[in-house]
């Protein structure tokens, strides 16, 4: 394996900035400090650059299986691994759905095979698949995910009693999609009845309420509590449901977290008539308010962990009528650069950035030696030029559908190096060929 010396860069780690060198040996982090030296490393001059622990996504849809006209595990992994991101974890709503043991170990053979990144999956909850759950082992994967509400391949959990007894038989991260599938359903048939088909992409939000996102979110919290289960609510949308989580204890020992994803905190409801289907995400984007109180709670931690909820779709799937048009866009790539540039307008400092993409997924999900510039731990590291403007556009999107949501975006900064591994698997705006991607271990 390699031997690889970073010198001079902005360590941005563990809430402090210090200027410090890194020299890897193969996969691992062997020694951190001021002016290193090896004869036989090759040097990367890291001047001028912040140099930041991989970025850690705890929720993408990639597509493989039986959907790789959208993506696949190879082609959205090297986007991501362009975007910074280093280690990813990936959703059961394929074709086949993850909800065997089988189908998962099938799953992390494509992604020995193909991903670019880091991978773990994350086995699905059905209303019949309580003893595979069971026997599920609780190293196996990063944890085990349910729908509360139908969303993209519709894995709905509304069994009640299936789904206490999940809760109450399983020791792993619980994550959940939490919309009220009643609410949503009787809001969509009554602008259907006004619309037909075409109802103004603008209703989204109403259709996928905040009433929808509470009632959901608030039960699945209270069967947390009666359980005692470990609860992690995805893509948080609305400023009411931050209501509903704490910030009085460390990360380590909370039982009940939350996520929220770049989209809720860059777009509002006011960006519909421009950007129109191309933002129709599950749950729905919504108001500045929505978005101002999202911002609020993860910068006083009770939001722990910022994701992308990468969901990639064709362009003529995303323009067709709203009632056939499929939730989800593709974030992986532009993830990082969009929340850079609120940092530089004074929103989120870079230490707190780091702490919501890389230590926070680390700590909640018991990764092993991943999340943070430490020595021993493997060599996930992103180095990124903050003075660098670039714009988003079809000449460099990486994803397999072409297209991005931040399309004429002129974003501040740019990622210039990601090693995976130890690995310099981007190098200005150069994708390696070689994979040295792993299958996640956990601390449990």
């Amino acid at each position: 394996m390699g031997e690889i010396l970073i010198k001079n860069g902005m360590l941005v780690n563990e809430g402090q900035q210090i200027e410090a060198d890194i020299h890897i040996q193969g996969e691992n982090i062997v020694r951190i400090g001021k002016d290193l030296s090896s004869s036989t490393a090759k040097i990367i001059d890291a001047s001028g650059l912040l140099v930041l622990p991989g970025i850690i996504d705890d929720q993408v849809h990639f597509r493989e299986p039986g959907l790789t006209h959208k993506g696949s595990i190879a082609t959205e992994s090297r986007a991501a691994v362009a975007g910074g991101i280093t280690t990813f974890m990936e959703q059961p709503n394929t074709i086949p759905q993850t909800t065997t043991l089988n189908k998962l170990e099938e799953k992390f053979a494509i992604g020995k095979r193909t991903a670019y990144a880091n991978y773990s999956f994350l086995f699905g909850g059905t209303n019949d698949n309580l003893e595979e759950i069971k026997r599920l082992d609780r190293k196996a994967c990063s944890g085990i995910k349910l729908f509360l509400g139908s969303s993209t391949g519709n894995m709905l959990v509304d069994n009640e009693e299936v789904l206490e007894k999940i809760f109450r038989n399983t020791d792993m991260v619980i994550s959940v999609h939490c919309e009220d599938e009643a609410t949503v359903r009787n809001n969509l048939e009554l602008y259907r009845q006004k619309y037909g088909e075409d109802i103004p992409i603008e209703k989204h939000p109403l259709i996928r309420s905040e009433e929808a996102c509470y009632l959901s979110s608030s039960r699945a919290i209270s069967l947390a509590k009666k359980t005692d289960a470990r609860l992690h609510v995805f893509h948080l949308s609305t400023a009411k449901e931050t209501a509903l989580f704490t910030n009085d204890i460390p990360l380590e020992e909370k039982k009940i977290t939350a996520e929220v994803c770049v989209h809720h905190l860059w777009f509002s409801d006011k960006d519909y008539p421009q950007k129109k289907t191309l933002i129709k995400w599950n749950p729905a984007i919504k108001t500045e308010e929505d978005r101002k109180g999202l911002w609020k709670a993860l910068l006083d931690d009770r939001i722990d962990v910022i994701a992308t909820d990468h969901a990639p779709h064709k362009m003529e799937e995303k323009l067709n009528v709203y009632t056939k048009a499929p939730s989800g866009g593709p974030l992986v790539q532009h993830a990082l650069p969009a929340i850079l540039d609120k940092s530089q307008e004074g929103l989120i400092s870079i230490e707190k950035v780091v702490q919501k993409m890389c230590h926070n997924p680390a700590i909640l999900f018991q990764i092993e030696k991943r999340g943070f510039i430490r020595e021993g731990y493997y060599a996930d590291l992103v180095l990124v030029d903050m003075d660098t403007a670039w714009e988003v556009n079809k000449d460099n999107i990486l994803y397999k559908c072409g297209w991005s949501p931040f399309e004429g975006t002129r974003f501040k900064s740019q990622v210039k190096h990601t090693f995976v591994n130890g690995h310099l698997a981007y190098n200005k705006g150069v994708l390696s060929r070689q994979r040295k991607a792993k299958r996640l271990t956990f601390n449990r």
